[in-house]
C-alpha cells in the first residue's frame, strides 16, 4: 500500500494555534458598546459607518432572485442588480468605477500617487441559497463606509496610494460548483477550462457572461490577472462565521490563517431496476452503497486518530490537533431516475473537506478514497471521486495582520474606552476571497462578531455596533497606513 502522504512531514504549528485558540476560557471581557460617554464625538462618524452601512447591508439583502428568501449566484439577474447597486455606492463614496470580464464590480481612487502600488480591499457580492445578509456584503460596505468618511474629510485624494475596492462576482460557488470565479480571475489562478463549465441547466460560465453583455474569450481571461507589482497588499473584512468572538467577547477579531480546502463529486453507478422485483441479495443499489460511503466519511472525520497510519513523522500532539480542526460535510445529493418504486442507478453526492494543515488534509482524502472504492466493489457498485475543487491554507501576512490588530484596538478604544485585553487572533475554517488573492499579493483579514456563530442561513446576524466597529477598524487602518 502507498504511504500516507500525511508522514512526509510534521503536521504544521498552524494547528497548534488552533487547537490552543479552542482551549481558551470562556470567561474573557465583552466589549459592549454603549451610547454613554460618546454622544456628541465627531470621530466615531456613527451615521456613516453604523447606520447608512446597516440600511445599505438591509436593501442589499432584500436583492435577490427568489420570493422569501435570499439567493444570489454568479451573473443571475439579482447579483447584476446588485452589482449595479454597489457601483453606486463606490461613486457615492468618491471612487471610479467598472465592471470586468467576469463580473467583478471595482472602484478606485487613485490618491496622490497613482503608480504607487495599490490596497486592495474586497469581498464577495454572491450568496449561497437561503442566505443571511451580512455574509460577503459586510466586507464591501464597512470598505465603502470608511472611503466615504475620508471623502468627506477631505483625505479621499491625499492617500499616498492607490485604493481599490472588488466586489467579487462568485466566492460562494453555488451556481457552478467552482468557488472563487472573480477572485481567482484577478490572482490569475482561474484556468481558462472554467469559461466551459455548466451549471445544472447546462449554460456555461462563458455563455451567462455573454448573456449580460460581457465578452469573454481565452485571452481576454488571462488579461484580467494584476500585476504583482502592481498590488501592495489586500484587506478583507468578513463575518467569522462561527462562535469564537462572541464567546471571547470581541466584535472583531484578527485573522491569522485560512483552512485548506477540497470539494469532492461522488458518482456510485449500480444496477437500476423495480423495487418490487429483484430480490434484496441480487441487487447492486447505488443508494445504499452511498449511504454507506457518507457514513464512513463522518466516522473517519469525527475519529481520523482510528483511520490514519502513522509512522513516527507526525507524533500524538499533531494528530490530536486534526482531530480537533478537520470537518467534512456532504452537502447535496442527487440520484437517477428519483423514483419511489424505483432502485437508483446512480447516486452523486458532494463532499467538502476542510482542515488547517495540508498535508492533514491530502491524508484524510487518501484514506476516504482507499476506503471508499473498498465499499463499492465489496457492493459491486463502481465509483468515481473526482476532485472539484483544492485551495491550499493561507497564512495571512505578519506585518498586515499586526497594522490591522492596532487599528482594531484603536478603533474599540475609541468606541469603549480602555480595553485590558488584547484583539483576539484566530484561524479560518470557511474559505475567503483572500485565498484566491494570496496568490497575487500579501493579504490580511479581519473577522467581525456574528450572534451564535451562524452563517449561510437567514438566521446570521450582526450588531449593528459590531457592523460599526468594523468600519472604523478599516477607516483607522486606512487613515494609519495608507
Amino acid at each position: 500500500m502507498a504511504v500516507s502522504p500525511c508522514t512526509k512531514r510534521k503536521i504544521t504549528t498552524i494547528l497548534f494555534d488552533y487547537l490552543a485558540l479552542s482551549l481558551l476560557s470562556t470567561t474573557a471581557s465583552g466589549y459592549m458598546i454603549s451610547d454613554a460617554g460618546i454622544s456628541g464625538r465627531n470621530d466615531l462618524f456613527g451615521e456613516i459607518l453604523r447606520d447608512e452601512a446597516v440600511e445599505r447591508l438591509n436593501e442589499l439583502g432584500k436583492v435577490s432572485d427568489a420570493d422569501g428568501y435570499l439567493e444570489r449566484t454568479f451573473m443571475s439577474p439579482a447579483s447584476v442588480r446588485a452589482g449595479n447597486l454597489i457601483r453606486g455606492w463606490m461613486e457615492d463614496a468618491g471612487l471610479r468605477t467598472w465592471v470586468d470580464r467576469m463580473g467583478n464590480v471595482h472602484g478606485r481612487v487613485e490618491g496622490m500617487n497613482a503608480s504607487a502600488e495599490a490596497l486592495l480591499i474586497g469581498s464577495h457580492l454572491d450568496t449561497v441559497v437561503d442566505a443571511g445578509i451580512f455574509d460577503g456584503s459586510l466586507g464591501i460596505i464597512s470598505a465603502l463606509s470608511a472611503l466615504k468618511v475620508l471623502k468627506i474629510n477631505g483625505i479621499l485624494g491625499k492617500l499616498r496610494r492607490p485604493i481599490e475596492v472588488i466586489a467579487f462576482s462568485d466566492e460562494e460557488g453555488v451556481r457552478f460548483q467552482s468557488t472563487f470565479l472573480g477572485s481567482a480571475a484577478v490572482a490569475g489562478i482561474l484556468p481558462v477550462t472554467a469559461l466551459q463549465i455548466s451549471d445544472k441547466s447546462g449554460v456555461t460560465v462563458q455563455a451567462v457572461l455573454e448573456e449580460n453583455s460581457i465578452e469573454i474569450s481565452e485571452e481576454n481571461l488571462l488579461q484580467l490577472k494584476y500585476d504583482p507589482g502592481s498590488v501592495w497588499g489586500y484587506v478583507e473584512v468578513h463575518i467569522e462565521q462561527g462562535p469564537v468572538l462572541e464567546r471571547l467577547g470581541f466584535p472583531v477579531g484578527v485573522v491569522k490563517g485560512i483552512a485548506g480546502q477540497t470539494r469532492l463529486k461522488v458518482t456510485v453507478r449500480g444496477s437500476q431496476g423495480h423495487a418490487g422485483t429483484v430480490p434484496m441479495s441480487m441487487r447492486q443499489d447505488p443508494m445504499a452503497a452511498a449511504a454507506e460511503l457518507i457514513v464512513l466519511l463522518e466516522r473517519l472525520c469525527k475519529h481520523p486518530k482510528d483511520f490514519l497510519s502513522f509512522d513516527g513523522h507526525c507524533n500524538d500532539i499533531s494528530l490530536e490537533s486534526l482531530s480537533n480542526s478537520l470537518v467534512c460535510t456532504v452537502g447535496e445529493i442527487s440520484t437517477w431516475p428519483s423514483a419511489s418504486n424505483v432502485i437508483p442507478g446512480q447516486v452523486t453526492f458532494t463532499v467538502d473537506l476542510r482542515a488547517m494543515d495540508d498535508m492533514g488534509r491530502e491524508s484524510v482524502i487518501y484514506e476516504l478514497s482507499n476506503q471508499m472504492y473498498q465499499i463499492c466493489e465489496r457492493r459491486s457498485v463502481s465509483c468515481v471521486i473526482d476532485r472539484k475543487h483544492d485551495a491550499n491554507a493561507v497564512i495571512c501576512d505578519s506585518e498586515l495582520s499586526s497594522q490591522l490588530k492596532s487599528a482594531a484596538y484603536s478603533a474599540l478604544k475609541k468606541m469603549a474606552g480602555e480595553i485590558q485585553d488584547e484583539i483576539p487572533a484566530l484561524m479560518s475554517g470557511a474559505g475567503h476571497d483572500a485565498m484566491a488573492i494570496s496568490h497575487l499579493t500579501k493579504v490580511g483579514m479581519l473577522f467581525v462578531r456574528c450572534r451564535g456563530g451562524i452563517s449561510h442561513s437567514p438566521e446570521e446576524h450582526v450588531l449593528d455596533d459590531d457592523v460599526w466597529a468594523a468600519g472604523l477598524a478599516i477607516l483607522a487602518f486606512l487613515e494609519t497606513h495608507m
